[in-house]
Parts: C-alpha cells; sequence; structure tokens
C-alpha cells in the first residue's frame, strides 16, 4: 500500500512539472509532448493520411482552390494574430498545408505545424466561404491553442501511465500512433475520438471567430454554420462526424453570440482593404 502510494505520489509531482501556461489563454495545459515531437508526428501522419486518400487538385477543383485560399487566409491572420502578441516564435516552425479529400465525411481538422484537411462531405453544410472559414478557424484554434497536445497528454496517462512519448512509440507504436490521429479527429477509422473539453471547445470556438475575422470573412456566419450542423446532429441520419469531435451542446450558438462582439472588432472585409 506505502509503494502504491509513494508511486501515486511521484506521477502526481510528475504532471505538476508538465503542466504549462498556455501563452494566448494563460491556461495551465498538461504537456508530456513537445511541440517538435508533435510537429514531427504530424509530417509523418499528414503524409500517410493524404497518400492513402483521394485529395482533390486545386488546379481542377474550385472547391479545392477554395479550401487552399481560406487556408492560407486563416494562417496568415494566425500569425498576425500572435506576431501582435509578440509571441511569433509560437508558431516559427509551421509550414502550412491546406488538402480538401474526397469524402462524405461532414468533417475537417488541423494537425500541430498547420497541417490542415477538408472532407468534401463538409462543403454542402459550409455552403459558403465565410462558413468554410469558421470551420477551418475553428480547427485551426486548436491545433496552435495546442489541444491536440494536452490531449495526447492526458492519453499518455490514462492509456500508458504517463510515459515518455519517446518510451510510447518504442514500446506500442501503433496505441501511440492512434492515441495521436484520435486526439486531431481522424475520423471513425481509428475508433473512439478522444472528445474535446468544453474549455477547449470554448477557446477554440472563441480564437477561430476572432482568426476568421481578421482574415476578412465575416465571423456571423458561425451562428448559421452551428444551427445546420445541430440540424443535421438532431436528425434521424447519422450524427456528422464533425460533432463527435466538437459537440454541438445547446448553449454553443448563445456563446457564439457572446462572443461575436469580440470577433467583430478585428473584421475588415477583404473588399476594404
Amino acid at each position: 500500500m506505502k509503494n502504491k502510494l509513494f508511486l501515486l505520489s511521484i506521477l502526481v509531482m510528475m504532471l505538476v512539472v508538465a503542466c504549462t501556461t498556455n501563452a494566448i489563454t494563460g491556461r495551465s495545459q498538461l504537456s508530456l509532448v513537445s511541440d517538435e515531437q508533435m510537429q514531427q508526428m504530424a509530417v509523418t501522419e499528414y503524409k500517410q493520411f493524404l497518400s492513402e486518400n483521394k485529395v482533390v487538385s486545386s488546379t481542377q477543383s474550385k472547391d479545392a482552390e477554395m479550401v487552399k485560399r481560406v487556408g492560407s487566409r486563416i494562417a496568415s491572420a494566425v500569425t498576425s494574430f500572435y506576431r501582435g502578441k509578440g509571441i511569433a516564435n509560437e508558431l516559427q516552425n509551421y509550414q502550412w498545408e491546406y488538402n480538401l479529400v474526397n469524402s462524405n465525411q461532414v468533417n475537417a481538422w488541423c494537425m500541430p505545424g498547420g497541417k490542415i484537411v477538408v472532407y468534401t462531405g463538409i462543403l454542402p453544410v459550409s455552403q459558403n466561404e465565410a462558413a468554410l472559414a469558421v470551420v477551418v478557424g475553428h480547427e485551426v484554434a486548436h491545433a496552435v491553442l495546442k489541444h491536440g497536445s494536452e490531449r495526447m497528454s492526458q492519453g499518455l496517462v490514462q492509456q500508458l501511465g504517463g510515459v515518455a512519448l519517446s518510451v510510447a512509440l518504442a514500446n506500442k507504436p501503433a496505441e501511440t500512433q492512434n492515441m495521436f490521429m484520435q486526439a486531431y479527429g481522424l475520423g471513425s477509422s481509428v475508433g473512439a475520438i478522444l472528445p474535446h473539453s468544453r474549455k477547449q471547445e470554448l477557446e477554440a470556438d472563441r480564437y477561430g471567430l476572432i482568426y476568421t475575422a481578421l482574415a476578412g470573412y465575416n465571423p456571423r456566419e458561425a451562428v448559421p454554420l452551428w444551427q445546420r450542423m445541430e440540424a443535421m446532429g438532431n436528425g434521424q441520419q447519422k450524427p456528422p462526424e464533425f460533432l463527435s469531435t466538437h459537440p454541438a451542446e445547446q448553449t454553443r450558438i448563445q456563446k457564439l453570440q457572446e462572443q461575436m462582439p469580440e470577433a467583430l472588432k478585428y473584421y475588415k472585409p477583404m473588399a476594404s482593404r
């Protein structure tokens, strides 16, 4: 019993030491994985994902061209926002990529380092470029606010006892890879997706709206977008994959409306620039 208590106290101390303060939100986050490690894994997993799925060429598709345009503008907005906060170094190793993948899944995600994928299945729901920017902005916010890293760290504690990533990869590579993919919502092919916490969702909503506005897109499009998302989830059809990682709570629209005035302070339509 004493040995168990001793080991438990050691683990608690390790977790306290492993917590870092997010430079944007000021919130304490569990961080057992470095940014460099997460970005290295992202490059590998992103390449593998693209090789195993049908990427829509931007030279042959207006939708793919739109995804790249939206992704590029959101990336520029995030970079500008971080530069304005004096923490541009947080994104110094980001190498942004934006790809549209042919899939019926209503989904989108962003890995560390700016590796973005939008599924064609979400386009009929987003319906316009500004709403797509809301989706991409939300996903990018999850990535730059290190929510995936936080969830990965929680997974390492819950599933593997808090071991270092290098140890997890060496001893249980398949489980660790699966955990990484779950943390970034890569769909049902990898099993149950690790859910975002309410705090993470509110953070991604808030800063996603800001990035959308800074990119020159009307953040007001977030409200009808989420109304369409919720309508899909409340219907008899299977809820969209997007909602499995982004729970559509009854208060979400209200929260978005509360966050809207802040986002609108950053909004300057592209035509007026």
